[in-house]
């Protein structure tokens, strides 16, 4: 999942159903909408920009 935007709609989903939904469980976050350990609690793993 790629998550380009900050719009107000996407900053509270389904954390459980993204990730039941997606093959690869990747999040790269170019937006630095959410926080690591969060995206990681839903077993994803979480790429940004500009973040270690």
């Amino acid at each position: 999942m790629l998550i380009v935007t900050e719009w107000k709609e996407f900053r509270t989903p389904d954390f459980d159903g993204i990730a039941a939904s997606l093959r690869d469980r990747i999040v790269f976050d170019g937006r630095n909408l959410y926080e690591p350990e969060l995206i990681r609690s839903f077993g994803l793993e979480y790429l940004s920009i500009g973040r270690r």
